[in-house]
């Protein structure tokens, strides 16, 4: 059911059916200096080495539904809501929004490395994608690019519990490549022993007052949606990494 819930979306690809292309474009990989700044983003300028021991650190990593596209607070994006949640319940946290409007799996995995050379994670949450498939990009493309993120992160940081957030093609772009499309996502998961998110738009994506005028992005109350969504993965793995 989830193809019909995505059915909204159809604007962005137009009314035509919509070719998968051979695979991303090497300029998607540029280095931050080169893109766009995250809408939301709290990441610091250097790393947090004189952080807190008892803080964790909680990564988000992401497109414009991480950054928070289109709201009038970076707080009412489901990172900080997420991290909010946390606070409540005693675990302090360190929140780092690294969601990128318009961003690919190539420019994260282009991104990657000065992203955790600046916030080190406790936990990792993996939320690239959706525009690939916007883009029709190859399924095994996006899912070497997602695993090679993956990579990085674990060779920065070995003792990051990671999470995959999945996500879903568009109807139009044919049976076949939705299917090899969603099957990205937990595959990735699996080899790398990740936490698993089956749909970061769960609940949101379809429902016309969960959403912008745009169809796609969510409202502040969307937000709130995703953020349930991720916190019951994310809230008990931050409180164990936190003893």
């Amino acid at each position: 059911m989830r193809a019909v819930l995505f059915s909204v979306v159809l604007l962005l690809a137009g009314c035509q059916e919509v070719q998968p292309d051979p695979g991303p474009d090497p300029t998607e990989a540029a280095p931050p200096s080169a893109t766009a700044t995250p809408e939301s983003a709290t990441t610091p300028d250097a790393p947090l080495a004189d952080a807190d021991s008892n803080t964790v650190t909680l990564l988000f990593f992401g497109d414009s539904l991480t950054a928070g596209y289109g709201l009038s607070d970076p707080k009412l994006a489901y990172p900080a809501l997420v991290g909010a949640e946390l606070e409540a319940a005693g675990v302090p946290v360190h929140v780092v929004n690294a969601g990128i409007s318009g961003d690919t799996s190539a420019g994260g995995l282009g991104r990657i490395a000065w992203t955790l050379r600046q916030s080190p994670p406790d936990v990792f949450v993996l939320a690239l994608g959706a525009n690939d498939g916007l883009r029709g990009t190859d399924p095994a493309a996006t899912q070497d690019n997602l695993s090679a993120i993956l990579d990085a992160v674990e060779e920065a940081a070995p003792d990051a519990r990671l999470v995959v957030a999945g996500m879903e093609a568009l109807p139009n772009m044919g049976g076949d490549y939705v299917s090899r499309f969603r099957a990205v996502f937990p595959a990735v998961a699996e080899a790398h022993d990740a936490a698993f998110i089956p749909f970061l738009l769960e609940g949101v994506a379809g429902v016309e007052r969960l959403n912008q005028g745009d169809g796609v992005h969510p409202t502040a109350e969307g937000q709130r949606r995703l953020a349930a969504t991720v916190a019951e993965v994310v809230v008990p793995m931050a409180k164990r990494a936190a003893g």
